[in-house]
């Protein structure tokens, strides 16, 4: 088996595992209503795979037709997955948080990394993937 095989199955099957074990309640972090934004199809995509999405944003707009939230720990209820659309240099407060919250997985967006979040969300038993998107991964699925 080559290095490159033994890093790249690990996390294909915990994009798979994310995908389709983790639940379906998904906070979107930096969801608004701005349609320019890759946050507003790619929670679009999520939801036409059947999850609920849960705009995350200062704004706490209702994107999708679905209640936004300032933070986080503001949500009412349990978060399966957090889908984190944030500069790299905020994304591992956001997994911090996410961990916090009890979110079973952390999915950091393309171009989003922090090797040092990784660490911590993966030392507390938290699935975690980086710089990867749903909406890409999900339909690979069948």
């Amino acid at each position: 088996m080559s290095v490159e095989s033994r890093t790249v199955e690990p996390e294909a099957e915990t994009v798979r595992r994310i995908l389709t074990e983790s639940g379906d309640t998904w906070a979107v972090v930096g969801l608004s209503n701005n349609r320019s934004r890759a946050a507003y199809g790619v929670a679009a995509t999520l939801q036409r795979f059947g999850k609920r999405i849960v705009p995350v944003h200062p704004k706490a707009e209702t994107v999708h037709g679905e209640q936004g939230y300032a933070t986080l720990a503001e949500i009412p209820f349990p978060v399966d997955v957090v889908d984190v659309f944030v500069n790299s240099d905020l994304a591992g407060a956001v997994a911090d948080q996410a961990v916090a919250i009890g979110a079973k997985a952390v999915w950091f967006q393309l171009d989003v990394t922090d090797v040092e979040a990784y660490a911590r969300t993966r030392a507390a038993g938290v699935d975690m993937v980086m710089d990867r998107c749903p909406a890409i991964e999900i339909p690979k699925l069948g």
